[in-house]
């Protein structure tokens, strides 16, 4: 088994537990009120700001070019391919894009986001690439999921970019190449060490549960 699969078998229930949550189930059906798809685009802009400093980290942190690239093509991803999903739902809100890199991050948010960072800055690049993976992975299980449940929701006239965004072809050779990453990068890890990425992939596959909790009561 390789320890990407590893990963996934041990968040199972959590990720089950994605496709019932009632935020999801409304962009799935397109019965999720617009405040709180708004209210949770403005988070997750902000979310994306620090996430791409953790791959940024992961730059740093990497002992060999190859791996530098990886993260290094990733920050440019986020930054200028995932976030253009939200710039296009929020001129659609009549959100300024300076607007929304002032937004407070909610408890949820910041602490997800400060996890991962502290990891980055303690540990080296597979714990990085750990901290990341449930995100980059289950925003495209949950958008593939939801198509298979409701043929034709990426054509949904508002909620149907943010699914066809995360079933996007491109977006799953991004996240295969992260896979990629994450297999070179354990590939003559312990079991100890292989136990300890395993509990931060859960770990933030915990937090991503918390992050639909929040946008689904728009908790500060």
């Amino acid at each position: 088994m390789n320890c990407t699969q590893r990963f996934l078998d041990a968040s199972q229930e959590i990720w089950n537990a994605y496709l019932e949550h009632p935020f999801v189930k409304g962009i799935a059906d397109g019965s999720l009120d617009a405040d709180k798809f708004r209210y949770y685009m403005l988070q997750d802009y902000v979310y994306l700001i620090e996430y791409a400093r953790v791959f940024a980290l992961g730059v740093a942190k990497a002992e060999d070019m190859e791996t530098m690239r990886y993260f290094a093509g990733y920050v440019g991803q986020i930054l200028d391919g995932e976030m253009n999903i939200h710039r296009a739902y929020m001129a659609r809100l009549g959100i300024r894009e300076e607007e929304a890199e002032n937004v407070r991050p909610a408890l949820a948010n910041s602490s997800y986001t400060s996890y991962m960072l502290q990891l980055a800055y303690k540990e080296g690049p597979a714990s990085i690439a750990a901290s990341i993976l449930a995100c980059a992975l289950s925003y495209e299980y949950i958008a593939r999921r939801i198509l298979e449940a409701h043929p034709g929701a990426d054509r949904h006239p508002f909620f149907g970019e943010w699914i066809s965004g995360y079933a996007d072809p491109g977006y799953h050779e991004a996240n295969e190449i992260l896979i990629a990453l994450m297999e070179s990068l354990t590939a003559h890890a312990s079991e100890k060490e292989l136990q300890h990425l395993e509990d931060i992939f859960v770990e933030c596959s915990r937090y991503e549960m918390d992050f639909w909790d929040m946008g689904w009561e728009m908790s500060r």
